[in-house]
């Protein structure tokens, strides 16, 4: 049998039952859409949260009160021995590697400018902030590096903060009332947006020492350590810990690697991604089905053929490719257009719900029309392998 011989005969079967083959290529459309859709979803979830965590750096310890392991969980400065302090944050800058130490602090006060007042976040920062999380300074500067004990009086706005209290006219020089005290407007962040929920640019930072005061803290609730661009992180987080373990006398606090947090992350989104595509491959179990029996009663319907090619000199071999090839072009064509109708379809959601983040991961592309032939090779060969085991004088007798 010539290779133009075998074509012709493939496609005109499927073309002969154009109605039977549509639907039987439609059970793989439908399933390889709904993967391809669904994996659209999950890693486009799966980058926003990731693009979340690092718009901030990934250079980044995290130090807080309570040991994590004494009770499960952090407990913050109630299962402390000791708390967290300024001075804690000062040693922590000797370490090697260290760029910036930022001791901080997060409260709620009311802010009272241009006479207008509204209640907001505020932050007790130290001067390294801005440069620590990759936040800069649309107007102005950032918090000056005042000593713990003489921090002068300064606050930096959120670009929403200083739109709210003064609109449309420069914030700076101007004195604004923050927990009840006077603060001069020294600078304005760029926009940032939200961040997991909190509006970062409705916020006031002033200095944190002034904040323990306002928030009547003993400690601060975290210390941030930016450490440079290749630098060893657990080096740097031994280090750390021999430190405060040394000021403490014991290790009563948690130290927190957002390497570590991002890797665990990825491979809980990673398993995410994964699974909604799973989801979606149960669909293609459907279309397997479909094709397996479609498949087995055209392998009846064309016993009559099959005795006919058989006695025209076809070998087992060219009948079982023929049936064969049937279903992978079946399978093919229906995963070709579930690939189109999936991504297209991701592309219309993010169109039309454009905060739903969308990205269509083209090596699940890949896979899934290579999973789609497969279906069609494993769905395909026992019927073909009936077909090329019909005895050629019985196929012929059916007829």
């Amino acid at each position: 049998m010539q290779v133009r011989d075998f074509r012709r005969l493939a496609f005109g079967a499927l073309r002969a039952h154009r109605a039977r083959s549509l639907l039987t290529a439609l059970g793989i459309t439908v399933g390889i859409a709904a993967v391809v859709l669904l994996t659209s979803i999950g890693e486009g979830i799966h980058r926003f949260v990731l693009a979340q965590f690092t718009q901030f750096g990934t250079n980044i310890i995290g130090i807080q009160p309570g040991k994590s392991s004494t009770h499960g969980a952090s407990i913050g400065v109630f299962g402390s021995t000791r708390p967290l302090t300024i001075e804690d944050g000062n040693a922590l800058r000797q370490l090697p590697y260290v760029d910036a130490v930022v001791s901080a602090v997060q409260g709620n006060a009311e802010v009272e400018g241009g006479s207008r007042r509204r209640r907001t976040t505020v932050y007790g920062v130290g001067s390294d902030f801005s440069r620590a999380f990759q936040i800069n300074v649309r107007v102005g500067a950032f918090l000056p590096p005042d000593e713990a004990n003489a921090a002068r009086a300064f606050a930096v706005l959120g670009d929403k903060m200083a739109r709210e209290l003064f609109a449309d006219r420069s914030p700076l020089g101007e004195k604004v009332r923050i927990g009840g005290e006077r603060y001069v407007v020294i600078g304005v962040m760029e926009p940032k947006g939200q961040v997991l929920g909190f509006d970062m640019d409705d916020t006031v930072y002033i200095p944190v020492s002034r904040s323990l005061d306002m928030f009547n803290r003993d400690g601060v609730m975290e210390i941030d350590i930016a450490y440079r661009a290749g630098a060893p992180e657990a080096e740097i987080v031994e280090a750390a810990r021999r430190v405060l373990a040394a000021r403490h006398g014991d290790e009563d606090f948690t130290i927190i690697a957002q390497q570590q947090m991002l890797d665990v992350l990825t491979s809980v989104l990673d398993v995410l991604t994964f699974a909604v595509g799973a989801i979606g491959g149960i669909s293609l179990l459907v279309g397997a089905v479909g094709i397996l029996t479609i498949m087995t009663i055209s392998v009846t319907e064309r016993t009559g053929e099959i005795g006919t090619l058989r006695a025209l000199g076809a070998t087992r071999n060219q009948v079982l490719a023929l049936f064969l090839g049937e279903a992978v072009v079946l399978a093919a064509l229906g995963g070709f257009a579930g690939l189109v109708f999936g991504a297209g379809g991701a592309h219309v959601i993010h169109f039309l719900v454009p905060g739903l983040p969308v990205h269509t991961p083209w090596l699940y592309v890949v896979i899934a029309e290579v999973v789609a032939v497969a279906i069609g090779v494993l769905a395909g060969v026992v019927p073909a392998r009936r077909a090329a085991r019909l005895d050629p004088v019985v196929a012929l007798r059916a007829e």
